[in-house]
């Protein structure tokens, strides 16, 4: 099998990680972030964790939750407009139990696809961080997020 210019550029990629023919799983996220290389697109999955399932010592009101998630789901319809190609899905953004799935594909160009998919990754994180409700006491991956995130400011 001969492998292809964007799959040359994911294995080049710092923050992409093989994980079988034509996959590629990130490693710069405590999210899930898989790219998968189908014909002349790249796929992109995200799955963070949703407001309840990282909270610590006490439930979070369904309304609350449901309010997050609402939130969180606008704030994310704008991940497409994150990659150099025109030629992007919007996302679809679900909710699956006590995660968040984010979804989109996009064609892939040798010079910026795997650019284009951490750009799309790296967006989910900043957004979802961008959302955590002060006031509860977190576990990770939002306590080391969060952590990261005041020692950059710093």
């Amino acid at each position: 099998m001969t492998q292809t210019s964007v799959e040359r550029a994911f294995d080049l990629h710092d923050g992409f990680e093989r994980d079988g023919p034509g996959t590629y799983v990130v490693t710069t996220t405590p999210f899930e972030g898989i790219a998968r290389l189908r014909e002349e697109t790249v796929e992109v999955t995200v799955r963070t964790p949703t407001l309840s399932a990282v909270v610590e010592g006490e439930s979070v009101a369904e309304v609350v939750e449901t309010g997050w998630f609402e939130t969180l789901e606008l704030r994310l319809e704008d991940t497409h407009t994150v990659a150099s190609t025109d030629d992007i899905t919007p996302p679809e953004i679900e909710r699956e139990g006590d995660e968040v799935v984010i979804s989109l594909e996009f064609s892939g160009s040798p010079d910026t696809s795997a650019d284009d998919a951490m750009a799309i990754v790296d967006f989910v994180e900043g957004t979802w961080v961008q959302g955590i409700i002060p006031g509860y006491e977190y576990g990770d991956p939002a306590a080391g997020l969060l952590s990261q995130a005041h020692q950059s400011y710093d």
